[in-house]
């Protein structure tokens, strides 16, 4: 049975080509521009989670930083790794103050996607 990942990504284009890039290597790819699909983890059960730190939605009162914060805390939740996507400098801070497992600064090469999610998914 495929690997799921869980793919959080307000910007198409990068949701698009990264849900491409992971399908093509066997993963099952669930994709949402927005967090409300952290309502449904029971129904859809990832094994990994990348999740943009700035999405639209939420740019007056929360992030991915407090999103993943929310799910590493969580007893449930706490298993699933959480991997942090972001353009912003500190992003390595961002990830370590929500408690995330890894990050990737955008721009990213899919080769270093690639390597990270099996890395995350493979521990």
């Amino acid at each position: 049975m495929a690997k799921k990942i869980l793919v959080i990504e307000d910007d198409k284009d990068i949701r698009d080509t990264v849900t491409y890039a992971l399908e093509s290597e066997g993963y099952e790819v669930i994709s949402s521009e927005n967090s409300r699909i952290l309502k449904s983890l029971d129904d859809y059960k990832p094994d990994l989670i990348l999740l943009d730190n700035w999405l639209t939605e939420w740019k007056s009162d929360a992030n991915g930083q407090q999103l993943s914060r929310e799910l590493k805390t969580n007893p449930k939740t706490k298993h699933i790794p959480v991997i942090i996507v972001s353009a912003v400098n500190n992003v390595a801070e961002i990830a370590e103050a929500g408690l995330a497992d890894a990050y990737i600064k955008k721009p990213f090469d899919l080769d270093d996607l690639s390597a990270i999610v099996k890395k995350h998914l493979n521990s």
